[in-house]
C-alpha cells in the first residue's frame, strides 16, 4: 500500500472521532489477485464511539463496485461493495465473556497504538467476498449454442415397447 493512515484506536474511539476518504483499488495489493480489473476507488469511513462495558469501538463503512470473474459463465461481474463492521477493540482475549463470543453482531480486535485504517479496510473486504461469486442467473460457458440432447432413458422406453 502507498500511503498508510493510522489512528490510536482506543483514542479513537473514546474520542468519537471520524475519518472518511477514497483508497483506489491498484493499492490494495491483496484484493489484487481477485480483481478483474482494478481501476477505480472504494470510499471508506470510520466512526469511533463506546460500545459496551465500555469498550471503546469502530464503525467501518466501505462502498463501490468491485470487477469480479464470475465462476459460473467466466464473465465479468460488477460486484457492489455495501460493507458494514462493527469493531470492538480489547486489551486481550480474556477480556472477552462467552456471552461476547456468541455475538454476531460484532467482532473484536486487539487495541493498537497504530492502528492502520486502510489494511483494515482490505482485511474486511477480503472477509466480505464471495467466496465463490457468481451472477443471479447466468449459462454455462458454451451452453447456449448447444442443442438439447435427447435423454438417455427416453431412448430406453423406445427400445422396451420393441420387445
Amino acid at each position: 500500500m502507498s500511503r498508510r493512515v493510522l489512528i490510536d484506536s482506543l483514542a479513537f474511539g473514546r474520542e468519537g472521532a471520524s475519518l472518511q476518504g477514497e483508497v483506489p483499488l491498484v493499492a490494495l495489493t491483496r484484493l489484487s489477485d481477485l480483481l478483474l480489473d482494478s481501476a477505480g476507488c472504494l470510499t471508506y469511513r470510520a466512526e469511533g464511539g463506546m460500545g459496551s462495558g465500555d469498550r471503546a469501538q469502530l464503525l467501518l463503512q466501505v462502498d463501490g463496485v468491485l470487477s469480479l470473474c464470475c465462476q459460473r459463465c467466466l464473465e465479468p461481474l460488477a460486484y457492489a461493495l455495501e460493507l458494514r463492521s462493527l469493531l470492538e477493540f480489547v486489551a486481550s482475549d480474556s477480556d472477552l465473556t462467552q456471552e461476547d463470543l456468541e455475538d454476531d453482531s460484532r467482532d473484536f480486535l486487539p487495541a493498537e497504538k497504530e492502528l492502520d485504517v486502510l489494511a483494515l479496510v482490505e482485511d474486511e473486504i477480503l472477509l466480505a467476498l464471495p467466496t465463490v461469486p457468481r451472477h443471479d442467473d447466468c449459462a454455462l460457458p458454451g451452453g447456449a449454442g448447444e442443442s438439447i440432447k435427447e435423454s438417455p432413458f427416453s431412448v430406453l422406453a423406445g427400445l422396451k415397447g420393441r420387445a
